[in-house]
């Protein structure tokens, strides 16, 4: 699929607000509500957007702190690890990484007590290492700087 300056846009803004009508967005990247909504609707087709999400402010929520730890699987249980966190309540991503640990798990907490709760269910097939996240330094992630199919 060809990806041109307007797809771009199209995605920068949808990025933004989600919830614009077609012809908001039209209006935004200089396309009228028909071209817009073809040019959706063909993002959507090939997997360029892959849906549409809200943006959840967890601090509302209770959750006021967040931590990574670092996970080594010992005895290979990589299986049983994957299991346990796809369901854990408070896990906000999981990556399987190189380096000295085998996963970097981003938990979000109310309470220090939820890390030592984590910590207990894996410790008797992981070894850790835990970093409690004290503030987040904010990334520019505007589509129009950083796609390299544009360049």
């Amino acid at each position: 699929m060809k990806i041109d300056d307007i797809d771009i846009s199209i995605l920068a803004e949808l990025t933004k607000d989600a919830r614009l009508s077609m012809r908001e967005l039209g209006r935004l990247v200089n396309l009228s509500a028909p071209s817009v909504t073809e040019r959706v609707k063909r993002l959507e087709d090939y997997g360029m957007i892959e849906g549409y999400t809200i943006q959840v402010n967890r601090k509302k929520l209770g959750f006021t702190m967040d931590c990574l730890i670092e996970i080594t699987i010992q005895h290979g249980d990589h299986k049983r690890f994957r299991a346990f966190v796809e369901n854990y309540p408070t896990v906000l991503s999981c990556y399987r990484i190189a380096g000295r640990a085998c996963y970097m798990v981003m938990l979000t907490l109310s309470q220090l007590e939820d890390i030592e709760t984590f910590l207990d269910e894996i410790s008797t097939y992981a070894s850790t290492s835990t970093h409690v996240v004290f503030s987040e330094v904010k990334i520019n992630t505007a589509l129009e700087q950083h796609t390299p199919l544009l360049s």
